[in-house]
C-alpha cells in the first residue's frame, strides 16, 4: 500500500496505540497487535523514534511501519521466542 502520510504524534491508552498522521487521520491499533509494545512499560513505549517510514523503539527492538498500520498489519514476527522476557 502507497501512502505520503507520515507519523506526526505517537500516543498510548491503557489498550491501543494512536498515530496521528500528516493528512490528519488518526490509526488506532490494539496493543495486542505489537507483544513487544503492550508488555513494555509507559516509559519504554515513549522512548518511540518516528522516521519517515514508520516507527522505532531502539530499547524494545521493534519496527512498525506506516504502510503496515494502513493495511491492518499487526505484528510480522514469525518466532514467539521473540517475546520471551
Amino acid at each position: 500500500m502507497s501512502s505520503s502520510a507520515r507519523a506526526m504524534r505517537v500516543h498510548f491508552d491503557a489498550d491501543s496505540m494512536w498515530v496521528d498522521l500528516s493528512d490528519g487521520r488518526v490509526i488506532g491499533v490494539p496493543l495486542a497487535w505489537f507483544p513487544r509494545l503492550l508488555h513494555a512499560t509507559a516509559e519504554k513505549r515513549e522512548q518511540v523514534r518516528i522516521s519517515s517510514r514508520g516507527l522505532h523503539w531502539e530499547g524494545l527492538d521493534e519496527d512498525i511501519s506506516i504502510a503496515g498500520l494502513l493495511a491492518g498489519q499487526g505484528d510480522q514476527t514469525t518466532s514467539r521466542d521473540t517475546f520471551a522476557a
